[in-house]
């Protein structure tokens, strides 16, 4: 039987094992770049995010308490990663003299496994809607652990992931219905994504 998150984190704070580090990354690294992917649109970027987020984890290791997962907590500091790698690329552009318009998405990051019409309706969705329902609904986060990742209260995630459905499903039925020989979407009871 594999140990559990706390196990590993356990001997990597205790014994000091690089090994149970290692497995911890091993067994969150492929999620946790599919949601930095799909956060910020960019695989190399979500790649460096990744890294980073895993060295602060690594290096603040004593910090984490067990109070809540081990997941939730390493996803709070992939996001705090983008959130300030997104206010330095805002405050490059402002130094440069305006912000860029959004790029067409490059060849690369279409293989995230994400529809062209299901990276378009994410990218309409602001910052914290986007983040609350790529953690419910692709990463499988419960709210609870989505608002312990976002440093939200809970009540605002539950909206942010409703807001966020709600918008996508127009988004979506709209740009199926504006193509003349498409077929009619058949109700969902919620957007399914693959992780």
């Amino acid at each position: 039987m594999e140990p559990t998150d706390i196990e590993l984190v356990t001997l990597a704070k205790a014994a000091q094992d690089e090994r149970a580090f290692a497995a911890l990354v091993r067994r969150h690294q492929a999620r946790l770049r599919a949601f930095l992917v799909r956060l910020c649109g960019d695989a190399s970027l979500a790649d460096d995010i990744a890294q980073d987020a895993f060295i602060k984890a690594h290096a603040g290791l004593s910090g984490f308490k067990g109070g809540g997962s081990f997941r939730s907590w390493l996803y709070a500091i992939a996001y705090r990663e983008f959130l300030q790698d997104a206010r330095k690329a805002k405050a490059a552009a402002r130094l440069e003299g305006a912000l860029k318009e959004n790029a067409a998405p490059e060849a690369g990051a279409l293989q995230t496994g994400l529809s062209l019409d299901l990276r378009r309706a994410l990218s309409q969705l602001d910052e914290m809607e986007r983040a609350a329902i790529l953690l419910c609904d692709a990463a499988g986060f419960s709210h609870t652990e989505a608002a312990s990742a976002l440093s939200a209260p809970l009540g605002s995630v539950k909206t942010y992931v409703a807001r966020a459905r709600e918008k996508m499903r127009a988004m979506l039925s709209a740009e199926t219905s504006s193509e003349p020989d498409a077929p009619r979407p058949q109700p969902a009871k919620g957007p399914h994504y693959v992780v």
